[in-house]
């Protein structure tokens, strides 16, 4: 069983950035890609941003495309979401998950495993 654990929240000014790690422990050899989603206050969660299994490819939502940066390293089982230009809207506990699917998806409930999530908040 996977065990996921997100660090690298905090509170920042708009305009200013962030950089999440997630810290993946467990048998890893069947997870393929990786994502981060985030909840807001009142919202449903929300995709952001998955990476395949190599680390070469990788899907961005719309609102976070261009501000975030997904990448991975196999070697040390870390998962890293890059946040820029973070804007009040951004604010949300940020979750990093797991599936064991090759192909590219959105769906939350495509992910086997998930993390505890970490906040960000965005205010001035």
């Amino acid at each position: 069983q996977l065990h996921l654990v997100e660090s690298g929240g905090g509170s920042v000014q708009p305009g200013g950035s962030l950089r999440l790690s997630c810290t993946v422990s467990g048998d890893t050899f069947d997870v393929q890609r990786m994502g981060w989603f985030r909840k807001g206050p009142g919202k449903d969660r929300e995709f952001l941003a998955s990476v395949s299994q190599s680390g070469i490819a990788k899907y961005y939502a719309d609102s976070v495309k261009g501000r975030f940066t997904i990448s991975r390293d196999n070697d040390k089982k870390m998962v890293y979401l890059q946040l820029n230009s973070l804007k009040p809207e951004d604010t949300a506990v940020y979750y990093c998950a797991a599936t064991l699917v090759v192909h590219t998806t959105t769906r939350s409930n495509e992910y086997n495993y998930w993390g505890q999530g970490t906040q960000v908040t965005v205010s001035s």
